[in-house]
């Protein structure tokens, strides 16, 4: 199965399901929550800090149709039973489904991520192995995701708003030079400090 198409959602206010509640859950459910995601954790049990990020627990096993309503599910289950009747659960609803360490019953992955303000890296193996995914998100952010870097995302930011105002399409300028300038000046501002 080839999951080819990068994406990141906007998850404020929406409904997110996660059945589990160890850690994977517990680090799901957090990510979601910071997402701006509504969480509601499924699971007899719950590891400790998952009250802190849920919207709403339910300490029971999850049932067929518990689905409904949601917009997106993640499992996180050392249960392949439970996952995929998750699975078949969320494709009956036209949800979108995550199983933890479990491609076969997933319609999406989720990448290793690292962020400084305004940008986020992204990587992904397809699934095929998350530790090097991880990997390759650590060694790009130790080298690239730098105070400058936070520093040009904002400068940029602010210039698209001014081209925006002025009534211009950002789509027709060429970023290459403002990028370079921008990176120059968040540089030599750094060297200063």
């Amino acid at each position: 199965m080839a999951f080819d198409y990068p994406v990141f959602l906007n998850l404020t206010q929406v409904a997110v399901l996660v059945v589990g509640g160890g850690p994977v859950a517990l680090r799901k459910a957090t990510g979601l929550a910071k997402a701006g995601a509504i969480v509601t954790v499924i699971a007899p049990d719950v590891a400790d800090g998952i009250e802190a990020v849920a919207h709403q627990i339910e300490k029971r096993p999850y049932r067929r149709g518990d689905i409904a309503g949601y917009k997106l599910v993640i499992t996180a289950t050392n249960d392949p039973v439970v996952n995929a009747l998750v699975a078949s659960d969320a494709k009956s609803h036209g949800v979108w489904v995550n199983s933890a360490d479990d491609p076969d019953n997933c319609s999406f992955i989720l990448p290793a991520v690292a962020r400084r303000g305004f940008v986020t890296v992204a990587v992904s193996t397809g699934g095929s192995s998350p530790a090097l995914a991880q990997r390759l998100r650590t060694d790009i952010a130790s080298i690239h995701l730098t105070e400058i870097v936070e520093t040009v995302a904002i400068e940029l930011d602010r210039q698209r708003a001014d081209i925006r105002a002025a009534g211009t399409s950002t789509e027709d300028i060429d970023w290459d030079d403002r990028i370079n300038a921008a990176l120059r000046a968040a540089k030599d501002s750094n060297y200063e400090l």
